[in-house]
């Protein structure tokens, strides 16, 4: 992420938290905790961490990040479905969220009923890349490499049930190839493990992983989107090759359900006015991310129609982690 876009985001922050100030009786009277269920350096972790610092600056009140990277995001997320539903506990997650809901049974939460969608922040499309020892330059060698050598080649994900996970099952599916997965507590120690070698592909978001690529550690071969990225225009879709295929990766705001609805509609409305500002929609396309407005209904709608999309995915490839 860019330092110009995280300064809008900041922005966006202060903006959001003026209003949140009446949007109930003296909300915030203390500290808010906002639950980012993965690692630090994180590309959800940097956005939920300028929010907080900013908040905290405007209002006098700390908004603190709380990082649970354990369980792909479900220990964090199990945390907030059972918070008090005051405005005082929120969750900053992405679209494993919706992904893991049919993928793990024995989820100690409801992905729709325990949660109140509040706001959705960006989408922006994962990438696949490979470390600079595979022998491949595009997406149809990286498939005949992994054909040839099956069961030979690692690839990281940010955890089981995560989209990358997922984004990676539908491609071997799709593509007829096996990998081993090694799952992390988050994107940054699983591009961290990739720069190492110790995995050799990953699908990981644009804005973390170009700047290696750019340096040469790793190699991008295609977007996950159904159309290319803005941001990369010169890379092809997983899709140009594998028709069909396509993955989405977004991150929002998520509250215990039960949160008053003034809170939730204030920070839905501010997100919507700053995020489709002139400055902020000149920037996103640069970053490969994307604002598409949403109420929390149609927020709501999006998270279902994901979980059934997903569903699909799951069980005609047989994906199971559990």
């Amino acid at each position: 992420m860019s330092r110009a876009l995280m300064l809008s985001i900041a922005a966006f922050a202060l903006a959001c938290a003026a209003s949140l100030a009446h949007a109930a009786d003296e909300y915030p009277a203390r500290t808010v905790r906002i639950v980012v269920p993965f690692a630090p350096g994180g590309g959800t972790d940097v956005v939920g961490r300028i929010l907080a610092q900013q908040i905290t600056l405007r209002l006098g009140q700390s908004f603190v990040i709380d990082n649970r990277p354990a369980g792909s995001g479900i220990i964090g997320a199990d945390m907030v479905a059972k918070a008090q539903a005051d405005g005082y506990t929120l969750l900053f997650a992405f679209s494993s969220l919706s992904s893991s809901a049919k993928l793990i049974s024995h989820l100690p939460y409801d992905p729709v009923g325990d949660f109140a969608p509040v706001a959705l922040a960006t989408t922006s499309p994962l990438v696949l890349f490979v470390h600079p020892s595979v022998p491949a330059t595009d997406l149809k060698q990286f498939i005949a490499y992994a054909k040839a050598n099956p069961g030979k080649l690692n690839y990281g994900s940010s955890g089981p049930g995560s989209s990358p996970h997922l984004a990676t099952e539908l491609l071997m599916s799709m593509a007829g190839i096996q990998m081993t997965h090694i799952p992390y507590k988050g994107i940054a120690p699983a591009i961290t493990a990739q720069l190492a070698n110790e995995v050799q592909m990953s699908f990981t978001p644009i804005a973390v992983g170009m700047p290696h690529a750019k340096a040469g550690k790793l190699r991008a071969l295609a977007t996950v989107g159904s159309a290319r990225s803005a941001a990369a225009p010169e890379l092809p879709t997983v899709a140009e090759t594998l028709p069909g295929f396509e993955v989405n990766n977004w991150v929002g705001f998520f509250a215990p359900a039960g949160t008053p609805q003034e809170i939730v509609r204030r920070w839905n409305a501010e997100t919507l006015k700053i995020m489709q500002s002139p400055e902020i929609q000149a920037r996103l396309p640069n970053e490969g991310a994307r604002f598409i407005p949403m109420t929390p209904e149609q927020f709501g709608a999006f998270v279902k129609s994901e979980i059934a999309k997903w569903a699909k995915v799951v069980k005609s490839a047989g994906i199971r982690v559990d």
